[in-house]
């Protein structure tokens, strides 16, 4: 009975935000309230909700403090120069700019954080999508799978989890996986490159100055500091003064930030910059619980660049919207999360998966298990699958010859489409900045996502790595 109200309750919850009949907030808390009761636990749901909240507090601090310094560094300038840098590389093509996207998700996505990977590209890439009334869908499912598929890094998360539910090296898991996951992210790149093209189709190409100008876009969409107007292509003698004006001989020179914005901090660039790998170093070194790191950086950064308590007054509040949607979110994701697991319906779930699977399937354990990494890790978290169920798979498999390194490997298959899971609070930094509802980011990126899945299962199987 727990299994099947636990399928039902997720399956409610997904078609409920899909359809837009409930806005994920509400579907989050006001479902596993519902259910919560229906499964006879219903005096517990507080004890439920307190221990949710309390295991993903951290995870709200880091996301609300993040959001404040990589929003300074963006208001001061720190990143215009990466974000000059691609938009010279997508120009106005539709076709460059979705590749675009995919690459510059996937550099950023080396410091094994999907919140700050979200935060710069689409600060970079937003204005260009909306100057060029491009699909903004398109932006947020090939940034969420380019990072899935980087959040593999031994300091991103599942790797990590992987080796210590099995006791194994992560070194040893995540080495003999490169190749495969070159592969997949070499095939979002690809695909990309198709729906860039599909894009192009529909909308032609055309130069900026060309695309209609009907709003200024934010530095940080929805944190202000900034008019971030897209460049066009100035003429001589044009002098119009506005901040999008760019060489004349230089007609692929296009900028994405307002180079005169008054938050810039141009002499405190090298600070800045040293204060960034400073602290994505001590993330990586694992010096201080990350939410620490982020809070002291963000003091910190706020006090250098803008002594003034006014102007950190103002910068706090241009991104108090970002950091209210993203937390709120998160803790109400918490109640979501402690009804699953505090009623026993995670436990029952995966049971019920493990049991269902046939024995003469024994032998290609890592194969089922890369399968099953794809929906287990959607519907469950990072800690539910990789502590709760490869445990019992790899058991199964170790009954029938696999190696527990191969059933780890296996299990970091599902990473591109576990970015856009509803319990992954970094999805909801994503879609907000971006403006796109959860529903149609949902509908877009499953299917492409799960592709991208297979495709790394497929070369992890023909490389011999799974």
């Amino acid at each position: 009975m727990l299994t099947i109200l636990g399928f039902t309750m997720i399956a409610t919850f997904l078609v409920l935000i899909m359809l837009k009949k409930m806005s994920p907030i509400a579907a989050l808390v006001l479902i596993p309230a519902l259910f919560c009761v229906f499964v006879g636990k219903g005096a517990h749901l507080g004890d439920y909700v307190i221990d949710g909240v309390s295991s993903l507090a951290p995870t709200a601090a880091m996301l609300m403090f993040a959001i404040v310094y990589f929003g300074v560094m963006i208001d001061v300038g720190l990143f215009d120069p990466i974000v000059r840098g691609i938009l010279r590389f997508c120009r106005a093509d539709p076709m460059r700019i979705v590749v675009g996207t995919a690459l510059l998700a996937a550099i950023v996505s080396l410091d094994g954080d999907g919140s700050t990977t979200f935060m710069i590209t689409v600060s970079a890439m937003y204005p260009l999508y909306k100057r060029l009334k491009m699909s903004l869908v398109v932006m947020t499912g090939v940034a969420a799978m380019a990072n899935g598929v980087m959040n593999t890094l031994p300091w991103g998360g599942p790797t990590a989890r992987a080796a210590t539910a099995l006791k194994l090296d992560a070194g040893d898991i995540f080495v003999p996986m490169i190749p495969a996951l070159l592969v997949g992210l070499l095939g979002v790149v690809v695909l990309a490159y198709v729906l860039g093209l599909r894009e192009r189709r529909r909308l032609g190409v055309v130069t900026l100055d060309e695309a209609p100008a009907e709003e200024k876009e934010t530095v940080l969409v929805g944190a202000g500091g900034g008019t971030g107007v897209i460049a066009g292509k100035r003429t001589a003698g044009s002098g119009s003064g506005s901040g999008t004006d760019v060489d004349a001989d230089a007609d692929d020179d296009f900028q994405g930030l307002d180079p005169h914005r008054p938050t810039l901090r141009p002499r405190l660039y090298w600070f800045n910059a040293l204060l960034t790998v400073g602290l994505l170093t001590a993330m990586i070194m694992e010096l201080l619980p990350i939410p620490v790191l982020f809070l002291l950086g963000a003091a910190l950064a706020l006090s250098v660049n803008y002594p003034n308590i006014p102007d950190q007054k103002a910068r706090l509040a241009a991104h108090a919207d970002n950091v209210l949607n993203v937390s709120g979110m998160v803790f109400a994701a918490a109640v979501f999360t402690g009804v699953l697991q505090g009623t026993g319906m995670v436990d029952s779930m995966a049971k019920w998966l493990v049991d269902v699977i046939p024995d003469g399937m024994g032998p290609h354990m890592a194969l089922v298990t890369g399968v099953l990494s794809l929906p287990l890790t959607y519907f469950m978290s990072n800690d539910g699958f990789y502590f709760g169920v490869l445990p019992v798979l790899a058991e199964a498999g170790a009954a029938h010859g696999v190696t527990p390194l191969e059933m780890a490997r296996a299990s970091l298959v599902g990473q591109p489409l576990h970015m856009s899971s509803p319990l992954v609070p970094a999805v909801y930094v994503l879609v907000g900045m971006a403006k796109v509802e959860f529903g149609d980011h949902t509908r877009f990126v499953v299917k492409w996502a799960a592709m991208i899945c297979l495709v790394i299962l497929a070369a992890g199987i023909l490389f011999g790595i799974i």
